[in-house]
């Protein structure tokens, strides 16, 4: 397996496959690792393209944001490298289309269309994979300080794992991943 910035080169039978992938589920693969993926395969007139999740629930979610009008595969794959599922549940049913813009692609009428065509197939009754999310939305330097640190190459486990020793309630983005970063080089 190699692993690149959007996509990942999969093996199977002495074949690669590219597989472009979100960048939560890169975070969590390291190569020669034998995996599961779960595939959307799209045929277009310019070629067949993958796409895999090393989740379920990323790739339903997935296939959920491509039944939203002018929203394709890569749109969908921005939103699931920015927001996690549970925290793009979370933005549908609590009406946020602030997290939604943090995506690359996603602008207001996008988050707005996004909101009005997914509101019916969210279960808010799905109150588990949604509490923690909320508390998260309460404070928009964390949701921020989280997608900086991504996208410098950590993990959500690394992430949560610092942010689960701060008090976070006081500080600013900038603040908060200073203290991330200190806690994650010790």
């Amino acid at each position: 397996m190699e692993i690149k910035e959007d996509y990942i080169v999969l093996e199977n039978n002495g074949i690669g496959y590219r597989v472009f992938t979100s960048k939560h589920s890169i975070n969590n693969l390291s190569i020669n690792q034998t995996i599961t993926m779960y595939i959307y395969f799209n045929l277009r007139e310019d070629g067949v393209y993958l796409y895999g999740f090393t989740t379920e629930e990323e790739l339903n979610m997935f296939n959920k944001l491509l039944l939203v009008s002018k929203i394709g595969p890569k749109v969908g794959l921005n939103i699931l490298s920015t927001l996690t599922p549970n925290e793009i549940k979370s933005a549908i049913i609590n009406k946020d289309t602030d997290i939604l813009c943090n995506a690359p692609g996603v602008g207001e009428k996008t988050a707005g269309r996004i909101i009005l065509e997914l509101k019916d197939r969210i279960d808010a009754t799905d109150v588990d994979t949604i509490e923690d999310v909320e508390i998260l939305n309460d404070n928009s330097d964390i949701n921020i300080a989280i997608n900086g640190l991504i996208s410098l190459g950590y993990t959500r486990k690394e992430i949560d794992w610092a942010l689960n020793k701060l008090d976070i309630s006081s500080m600013d983005t900038e603040d908060i991943i200073k203290e991330v970063l200190r806690r994650l080089s010790r």
